[in-house]
């Protein structure tokens, strides 16, 4: 029994074309729209003014600062004066260097007020590269007049590379430590002109871009203009309803560079109301705590996270009674995305939220990417599974087009971004002749006769490869296989096999996962934990397994090799979110994929 969420109809439309083209609708109209975001801003000002719209734990004392619905706006106001004071051209913009905080929120907001377009920057680009090659690339992409950085002293040397750039650029920093105070940035008394400028903003002004993770190459920086952003809040509001009825309250730490944390999140909060806190921590091992402890504090209605996150999160829930009442109490939904959440750690949520309250809490995800604001479609109901990609938003039509054996997902809605900032050429490419969005996702219907239940994916078009016998290996779907029965041991996989006689798979495994497994110290180094006995005995076992329920050569993987290596931003075969570029991986670790491949080597592991 699940918990009674108020979600939004789907009832769908499919009309099926001579050319086996299908168009595929939600029947709900989208309703009326704001402008600009900031027009929720100023009413939620007026309409709550003592309400908390964001909050975020000060580093020193640990205690909440937070800010009302007032005090935000009367902020952006005064910020947004200083920009106008600047008197920027057309071709120049802010850029936002660092991690979420209330001066990045208040500056972007600020800037989207008046219509100057911003963008934020994977901090990795910062702060992980070597050779600042992407960062170089947004960099000159975004002509900034502004960039801000939370620490100065941090984000030293990548504030140093961009003014070699950008000499003339002005720095402004939360610390104090480069360039302009934020805080002195405050003190700016706003005039009319804010509210003027304010009134020039329309639909089609370009509120920020939002650079793509670079899984096939250098980034692409994503228009979103208001109406975009504004149009696709409301769809997701249709959506998830409960939203509107009562104020949202959410803890997230997802990055305002990517278009969840930034689009959907962030937004939902501010377009319905709510109240949204930065969590400082992560999933990882050091970032967990952090995010626990805010849990312990504050009871979300509706909690966002990357599989990573929830299976972090599990052995937390079931160790503190105190923590999972507080956790699933107001709980209405859980919402995972980035890649699938594997099955064990679905049933585990539930079986905790019965525990806990009686019900369980929907699970559910949707399909969706940068370009479309992010949402596309949802499955907004109890009992989805993984993969169950759902229904249309409303407004939206998705036209699934013919692609050998499979149907790539195609967006034509208000949601749906005009093309990528500076790159006509990309933008061109990205459209077909009918001026849809070519997603390059593949999907199918769950029911061919009942298209209420919605899609299911079906992989990546440009991912799949043949193998020499000429079959079809459908690598979305058995990645997500593999990630979710090898874990937690498996963190990663990455296939190969094009032209082969076989699939190979080389391995990303968790280290932490793997030395709790071998019993071993935090001190023995990964490629140790990798190649203990332990490990290899566990994954000869999981492919022993994985191989009974697979069939024919286009789902039986023959061999593996172990990563002992991590992938490299610098050489592209990680994205700034952390997953795998397939091509990448493949092209830098040639010597990995003739291991496989070599007669001399056995099945199995190499």
């Amino acid at each position: 029994m699940y918990k009674n969420t108020q979600f939004g109809p789907t009832k769908t439309s499919k009309k099926q074309l001579e050319n086996a083209i299908v168009h595929f609708k939600n029947e709900q109209l989208l309703a009326d729209f704001p402008t600009k975001i900031t027009d929720k801003l100023v009413h939620w000002a007026k309409v709550k003014p003592n309400h908390t719209f964001i909050g975020r734990r000060n580093p020193t004392t640990r205690d909440w600062h937070k800010l009302s619905y007032a005090e935000t706006l009367e902020k952006v106001k005064s910020i947004a004066q200083y920009l106008l004071n600047l008197e920027f051209t057309p071709n120049e913009t802010v850029v936002i260097l660092s991690e979420n905080s209330l001066e990045h929120a208040l500056l972007a907001l600020a800037s989207v007020h008046i219509g100057i377009t911003y963008t934020s920057i994977s901090p990795p680009y910062s702060l992980v590269s070597n050779d600042f090659g992407k960062l170089k690339h947004c960099l000159e992409l975004m002509t900034p007049k502004v960039i801000f950085a939370q620490s100065g002293k941090v984000y030293q040397k990548a504030i140093e590379f961009a003014k070699t750039l950008f000499p003339e650029t002005i720095v402004v920093t939360a610390d104090g430590e480069d360039g302009v105070y934020f805080q002195e940035i405050l003190y700016t008394k706003a005039s009319a002109d804010v509210n003027i400028a304010s009134a020039k903003v329309n639909a089609d002004t370009i509120a920020k871009v939002l650079f793509t993770s670079g899984s096939t190459g250098l980034p692409k920086g994503v228009m979103n203009h208001h109406g975009m952003w504004c149009a696709n809040l409301q769809q997701i509001t249709q959506v998830l309803p409960f939203m509107q009825l009562h104020p949202p309250v959410f803890i997230d730490w997802l990055p305002w560079n990517h278009t969840f944390g930034s689009n959907h999140n962030f937004g939902l909060a501010l377009f319905n109301g709510g109240t949204i806190l930065i969590d400082d921590g992560k999933p990882t091992p050091n970032g967990i705590e952090e995010t626990v402890q805010n849990l312990r504090e504050v009871s979300p209605t509706a909690y966002f996270n990357v599989p990573k996150g929830f299976e972090m999160l599990i052995p937390y829930l079931e160790k503190e009674p105190v923590l999972r009442e507080n956790f699933f109490k107001n709980l209405n939904i859980l919402f995972y995305a980035g890649a699938s959440l594997a099955q064990p750690i679905w049933n585990r949520l539930e079986d905790l939220a019965v525990e806990t309250i009686g019900v369980k809490i929907p699970i559910i995800t949707g399909l969706g990417c940068t370009e479309s604001g992010p949402s596309a479609m949802f499955a907004n109901w109890g009992g989805a599974f993984s993969g169950l990609l759902g229904v249309p938003v409303a407004g939206m039509d998705v036209k699934l087009v013919p692609d050998g054996d499979k149907m790539e997902a195609r967006y034509k809605a208000p949601n749906v971004t005009k093309g990528y900032w500076r790159n006509d050429e990309a933008t061109k490419n990205a459209f077909d002749e009918d001026g849809y969005y070519k997603t390059g996702d593949a999907v199918k219907f769950l029911d061919e006769n009942n298209p209420d239940k919605g899609l299911v994916f079906d992989g990546r078009i440009a991912e799949d490869f043949k193998l020499s016998t000429g079959t079809w290996v459908n690598v979305g779907v058995l990645k997500a296989k593999v990630i979710s029965t090898g874990s937690p041991i498996i963190q990663d996989v990455v296939l190969a096999g094009l032209d082969k006689e076989y699939i190979g798979a080389i391995l990303f495994l968790n280290a932490d996962a793997c030395r709790k497994l071998a019993n071993l110290s935090v001190e023995i180094s990964n490629k140790e934990t990798f190649l203990h006995k332990e490990v290899g005995d566990f994954i000869n076992n999981w492919l022993t397994e994985f191989n009974k329920t697979s069939m024919g050569s286009s789902t039986v993987i023959k061999k593996y090799v172990i990563s002992l290596e991590p992938p490299s931003i610098d050489l592209g075969e990680i994205t700034d979110k952390g997953s795998l570029n397939q091509r990448a991986v493949l092209k830098h670790r040639v010597d990995l994929v003739n291991k496989m491949y070599s007669p001399l080597t056995p099945e199995g592991g190499t």
